[in-house]
């Protein structure tokens, strides 16, 4: 059994690390752009010539005048200011910089990287991947920003979550390349409680989506109430009319009681992960995302309760973001090489993740980790695969 082949570099790792930091910041900053209502105050795309913002009092009055074409100034801001369309400018104007910052922060030091062969060619074409996914989610932002520029007053709560979605995806894909340059996996190995590792890390994916709902229908700022909605557990209003399918996405009342939901399930989900790894390597990683969640938990309580203020909105949206970060280095260390000798007290603290059988034992049984019994059985929290004859 061999460690997964990724060059073992620290200095691409923490540049990965770096970026996911800025787009942890573009994420939260883009929330801020809806909590707002600032999403709709730059009506073009303009990737490269819209890099600076306007210099001269003629440039914001042009500017101006272009937002005035849409609905969102004619049934939500008529008679605006200049003053304060320039404070709804440049939160919009932030979140595009902070998309630009990132994409040469980025292709540069992945150029660097490349020409002076810190990278390897398999490395380096998951990052060129990554970096032209980057380049679409920056298309699919102003698919998104289209959606509110004709006949809307806002942008399309789908298309949001599609925004958001693709930025998650980008997340994780970087912080699980960087995990791997710091701490190679085991090919072959996981832990017994991976599965549920993933479960979990999908189950706070995909409640941040529909967080994503709550926001796109502005839903954190109704039935402000808990545990209950307005006396019922269930609000009376989850369905509009007839009951339709539509009706979970497109009602605030639906996307804010799922969303309620799913953080009861991920309370839960990750307080049975916490105790299931207890007793094995996994328990530290383990308690770190219980308590994420349940601080997040908490946050999101105080968050709706108080009608979703800026500050409690960007910090729960911040917070999930931590969350999603715990729940992938759970993920991963179920299938690094931290397992390999953490249920054997035989192996000596240097030989950790080490593949190669030790002096004599040619004619042992192969197994992916020292420490095994006599009879090569495996420790009771480690899942590994039979070794192929030769």
């Amino acid at each position: 059994m061999t460690a997964v082949p990724v060059k073992n570099d620290r200095a691409v790792a923490l540049w990965l690390f770096a970026i996911c930091a800025l787009l942890a910041l573009m994420i939260v900053v883009g929330g801020a752009t809806r909590l707002t209502d600032s999403g709709l105050s730059i009506v073009e795309w303009r990737p490269v010539t819209g890099a600076a913002p306007p210099l001269s009092e003629a440039d914001w009055r042009a500017e101006f005048e272009k937002y005035k074409t849409i609905p969102e100034y004619a049934q939500v801001n008529l008679g605006m200011s200049l003053a304060d369309f320039k404070e709804i400018y440049w939160w919009e104007w932030g979140h595009r910089f902070l998309g630009r910052l990132i994409g040469l922060a980025f292709l540069l030091p992945l150029i660097y990287f490349a020409m002076t062969r810190r990278i390897d060619r398999a490395l380096g074409l998951r990052l060129l991947g990554l970096f032209i996914l980057g380049g679409l989610q920056g298309a699919l932002g102003w698919w998104m920003v289209s959606s509110g520029l004709s006949e809307r007053i806002d942008v399309s709560q789908y298309r949001l979550a599609a925004h958001l979605g693709l930025a998650l995806v980008l997340f994780a894909a970087m912080i699980w390349i960087a995990l791997d340059l710091v701490s190679p996996r085991a090919r072959g190995a996981r832990h017994r409680l991976a599965p549920y590792a993933i479960a979990l890390m999908i189950g706070v994916y995909a409640q941040m989506i529909l967080g994503a709902f709550v926001a796109g229908l502005r839903a954190g700022r109704v039935y402000n109430t808990w545990p209950l909605m307005e006396g019922r557990f269930v609000p009376e209003a989850y369905f509009i009319g007839a009951p339709g399918v539509s009706d979970l996405f497109e009602s605030m009342a639906a996307v804010q009681f799922n969303h309620r939901l799913g953080a009861y399930a991920l309370f839960a989900a990750a307080l049975a992960m916490m105790i299931a790894a207890r007793k094995t390597a996994l328990g530290p990683r383990a308690r770190m995302v219980f308590a994420c969640v349940a601080l997040q938990a908490l946050l999101g309580v105080w968050t709706v309760v108080a009608a979703t203020p800026l500050a409690l909105g960007l910090a729960h949206q911040a917070t999930a973001l931590i969350v999603f970060g715990a729940s992938l280095y759970l993920v991963h260390g179920s299938m690094s090489s931290i397992e390999m000798t953490a249920s054997s007290g035989a192996a000596p603290a240097g030989a950790r993740g080490s593949m190669a059988a030790p002096t004599g034992s040619e004619s042992a049984p192969m197994t992916p980790f020292h420490g095994t019994s006599r009879t090569g059985a495996p420790p009771p929290d480690v899942t590994t695969a039979s070794a192929p004859s030769r």
